[in-house]
């Protein structure tokens, strides 16, 4: 089973296996760096947290407790800049205690798992977070911050501009597709700024694979497919952005360059 197949082996158990399941996705990078060796690190880890955690206290207070003993330890967002793909690759994220607030955010998850902890991760944009649901706050998973209502419309206008307003959608629990197919995005992006193409193409394969793909995916495909000239596959993408497309200033400029691919392909025949 090659690592693509792990990936999606453990997304179908039930409860699907996040964890183990990012570590693959990792191994389609990095075979060097198995799950086998990355587990033993985060079995370093977990002991580390699990004597740290007080007994005799609700999810909420245990929760904030697991993410500032990991703070203590080291973790922490990556501000490197430009970010490398070792920001979003677990092994990576394990060994050097830097990562995106994801990263950080998975690891916390499998943790809270291992210490009968009820806790989730939200999707929101722009910055993953967490909830205990039983709480009235999300955790930042960088820092184990609490963040109240008026904290998220202000994470939220840093992302999407001051005019958003803040909905129930922000605030969704994320199902563990929705969390692996945000890392596969996340790995797209930073392997395509690393000058990775190739790379990049993996993520961007895997996001498709993962849950239902919006325009933009399959236009991020089709951007790789542009740089690494293969048109045939990038009219493929092109055209399944613009059936999914509801910007009618997006579709014509998608419609044009179907037109251009069109032109070329008869050019070169």
């Amino acid at each position: 089973m090659d690592p693509r197949q792990a990936c999606l082996a453990c997304l179908a158990q039930d409860p699907p296996a996040l964890f183990e399941a990012a570590l693959w996705i990792a191994a389609e990078h990095e075979p060097q760096l198995p799950p086998e060796q990355a587990q033993r690190l985060f079995d370093s880890l977990a002991h580390q947290v699990a004597v740290a955690l007080p007994s005799g206290t609700g999810d909420a207070e245990r929760a904030q407790v697991l993410l500032r003993r990991m703070s203590e330890l080291g973790f922490a967002e990556d501000d490197q800049y430009p970010l490398r793909p070792r920001a979003a690759l677990l092994p990576q994220v394990l060994q050097w205690r830097h990562g995106q607030p994801l990263s950080l955010a998975l690891i916390a998850l499998e943790l809270a798992r291992r210490n009968d902890i009820t806790l989730v991760g939200v999707n929101f944009p722009g910055r993953f977070l967490l909830r205990v649901p039983s709480a009235n706050h999300l955790l930042d998973p960088a820092t184990g911050r609490r963040l109240y209502t008026r904290d998220c419309r202000d994470l939220l206008a840093r992302s999407l501009g001051p005019n958003a307003e803040l909905t129930a959608a922000h605030l969704a629990t994320a199902s563990a597709a929705d969390m692996l197919q945000r890392l596969s995005r996340n790995l797209r992006e930073l392997h395509l700024a690393a000058g990775e193409p190739l790379a990049a193409l993996k993520d961007a394969q895997r996001v498709l694979e993962l849950g239902p793909p919006s325009a933009s995916d399959h236009l991020a495909r089709a951007e790789l497919y542009h740089t690494l000239d293969c048109p045939q596959a990038e009219r493929y993408d092109l055209e399944r952005a613009l059936l999914l497309s509801n910007d009618a200033a997006e579709q014509l400029r998608l419609a044009q360059r179907l037109g251009n691919i069109s032109v070329l392909s008869k050019a070169l025949h």
